[in-house]
């Protein structure tokens, strides 16, 4: 009988050391990269950042809130709660909100996904299932590179299910692949020694899928189409076209790429997003781990450069140098200045050219989710996942045109290269002696304060002192460091509310915080040593995303509710579910946030959870599922009567290998471990938490 190997792990949250190694490069055991003395929130308290002065800001924040819904097509939520003055609702035993009436599943540690009571659940697609015509079904020990490429991919991360006109019953899937783990796709896997098809295996397991879905008439289920005519794969080797103001820059050159305006492939797709206009974004995260040797690189300027973007040791862990000179630093140094961007295809035309946008700027990307301006100008916010960097904003100079016209779908292609890039700055409003690490709220009831998006570049124009525009776009992470912005807690998926336009922010965690020589806490990362995160609320003028003021608060402090230092906008703690380490966020139809989890510190699975935004439920989170042995829960998509998930690297916990799984899921003991997508329903087929 197959044991199940135990999840133990030294590492920051819940993560296991195999998870550490293969998706993000062991990025917290590395220095931090940012090593900039700039000023963070608990620094700048100034006279004119009094409670009265903040309080008046929230106030606009609402007035406007009501006076511009059209900016969206929406109208606000009914019941909006208030900037300030949280602590006068009476929370009782009521009924939750709408969308969240499910009884909440218990924290747990089984070997499966587990949902409420009178929810169904069903796996919608697997990796290795054949998507392309003429892929084979999934053999784990007969794959091969051709096999993949036209099979779904690996660690399935964001999705996103589209409509699909003229097709009744059908929804289009589109999966990020974040990164994949050899040690537990291939029996026999020597990471000192992989073979060239298992490098292969590994660029074509990258990317992302697009797969049409047939709809289950009786229930929530969906059964993937193979061989339709728009199913596609991108992987480590589709051709990109970069675009926008550093397309061709320098910088961006390549011996095999001399024009510096095509890239192969994507790597290390993150969170995404969706846009008004039908197409997809998709973000570069981890994308430092691929490359090797920097070390070797004696050019100073080019090595800090290297090191900001952690970059800093020898051969790689996948050891794809070996096999491909572009990811070897010293043989192709502008090779890694081609990832680490937000990209851009149409789902629905499977021979259209992906593009990689130059003028959002290059970091280690989590989401890009749009909404518009009055005048329909995208507004896009970001978010660098990495310990004490920074939150960013653009906002673009071209309108959207509507229509579905082969002129308007070309307009709004480029809608993405032309406008300007920002960087956030936070400051908080109380006094620094009320801001100690330890999570105890201020005198005023809350952690907030007001910021400013600081403005580094537009078009070929620099703002930022000893930088041209091109180094700014490539070099974004140096520039926000000279611009002064606020070092955050690790921020991941950003998500603009579509009833409110109240932009909410993961920042996962952050255990460097307040360590010698670290930044200490601040008030917007109130928490030293931050092992479960928090989630931010983000107020501009509805009217006026385009502009360049916010007020902020902390909507959540994650962790468990009996510890003094979580906050859960103001609602009774005895009544919410446990949350550690928030990642990926989404919206149901009712305007209530959902989010899921990555590294539960709290000694539980990963899961996803709904938390009502407004109303006298304002702060009252649930969970609705958690996952399997050693995965992370991605995705999510919430429609009414169905919700998605993408479970993530299932059994990847210490010890585990292709020979000996660390999780039975999906398939069953003794079968590899698949990342996968699953459906979840109401059993009786009506509204989900309604």
């Amino acid at each position: 009988m197959r044991r199940l190997l135990p999840l133990i792990s030294s590492h920051p949250g819940g993560r296991s050391a195999l998870t550490c190694r293969y998706r993000c490069g062991d990025a917290c055991f590395h220095e931090v990269p940012n090593t900039s003395d700039n000023a963070y929130a608990g620094d700048v308290i100034a006279a004119a950042l009094s409670r009265r002065s903040v309080l008046r800001a929230g106030a606009v924040v609402t007035v406007a809130s009501a006076a511009g819904a059209t900016a969206f097509g929406q109208a606000p939520a009914a019941e909006a709660a208030p900037v300030a003055g949280r602590g006068g609702h009476e929370h009782g035993r009521h009924k939750a909100a709408r969308g969240l009436r499910f009884d909440a599943v218990a924290p747990n540690t089984a070997d499966t996904v587990t949902v409420p009571e009178g929810y169904e659940q069903k796996i919608v697609i697997r990796w290795g299932d054949p998507i392309l015509r003429g892929a084979p079904a999934f053999d784990a020990e007969r794959q091969t590179a051709k096999a993949q490429a036209g099979q779904f991919g690996y660690n399935n991360d964001f999705l996103a299910l589209l409509d699909l006109p003229g097709e009744r019953g059908h929804q289009l899937l589109v999966a990020n692949h974040e990164y994949t783990d050899e040690q537990l796709m291939f029996t026999g896997y020597d990471p000192e020694n992989p073979t060239r098809e298992q490098a292969e295996i590994g660029w074509a397991a990258h990317g992302l899928s697009v797969v049409v879905v047939r709809e289950d008439r009786r229930g929530g289920a969906l059964t993937p189409v193979p061989r339709h005519r728009i199913n596609r794969r991108i992987t480590a080797t589709t051709p990109f076209r970069l675009t926008g103001p550093a397309a061709g820059s320098e910088l961006l050159r390549t011996s095999a790429d001399p024009e510096g305006t095509t890239v192969l492939g994507t790597l290390n797709n993150c969170a995404g997003g969706t846009t008004p206009w039908g197409t997809v974004l998709s973000a570069e995260e981890n994308f430092n781990q691929y490359f090797a040797h920097a070390d070797s690189v004696t050019d100073p300027e080019h090595a800090a450069r290297l090191k900001r973007y952690g970059l800093s040791g020898g051969a790689s862990d996948r050891k794809w140098e070996r096999f491909d000179p572009r990811f070897d630093v010293t043989e192709e140094p502008n090779e890694v200045n081609r990832f680490g961007w937000i990209v851009e295809f149409d789902p629905y035309d499977p021979e259209s050219v992906p593009r990689k946008h130059t003028a959002l700027g290059r970091f280690k990307h989590e989401a890009a989710q749009p909404r518009l301006t009055r005048d329909g100008r995208p507004v896009i916010y970001m978010g660098d996942d990495e310990r004490f960097d920074y939150m960013y904003k653009f906002v673009s100079n071209r309108r959207m045109a509507r229509g579905d016209s082969r002129a308007a779908r070309e307009h709004n292609l480029g809608l993405l290269d032309e406008g300007t890039l920002y960087v956030a700055k936070l400051d908080g409003n109380s006094p620094a002696d009320q801001v100690l690490g330890d999570g105890e709220l201020p005198r005023d009831g809350e952690f907030d304060g007001s910021g400013e998006w600081i403005k580094l570049a537009s078009g070929d124009t620099s703002y930022v002192e000893g930088m041209t525009a091109e180094e700014v776009y490539v070099f974004t992470r140096i520039a926000a460091d000279k611009a002064g912005a606020t070092k955050m807690d690790r921020p991941e998926d950003v998500e603009p509310s579509p009833r409110t336009g109240k932009v909410y922010v993961a920042l996962t965690n952050n255990t460097d915080r307040g360590k010698d020589g670290k930044p200490g806490p601040d008030e917007a990362n109130p928490r030293n040593a931050n092992k479960h995160g928090q989630v931010l609320e983000l107020s501009e003028r509805w009217d006026n995303p385009a502009g360049t003021r916010f007020a902020w608060r902390l909507f959540l402090v994650c962790g468990d509710p009996e510890d003094e230092s979580t906050y859960f906008a103001g609602f009774p703690k005895e009544q919410v579910s446990p949350i550690s380490c928030p990642d990926n966020l989404t919206f149901d139809p009712y305007g209530n946030l959902w989010i899921s989890t990555d590294g539960n510190a709290l000694g539980n699975h990963d899961g996803l959870f709904g938390v009502a935004t407004s109303g006298r439920n304002e702060g009252q989170i649930k969970q609705f599922l958690t996952v399997p042995v050693g995965a992370e829960t991605c995705g999510p998509v919430v429609q009414e009567r169905r919700v998605l998930v993408a479970v993530q690297h299932p059994g990847e916990v210490d010890g585990a290998s292709a020979e000996q799984p660390g999780s039975a899921w999906p398939d069953g003991p003794g079968k590899v471990s698949r990342p996968a997508v699953v459906s979840v329903w109401r059993r009786d087929g009506r509204d989900i938490g309604a």
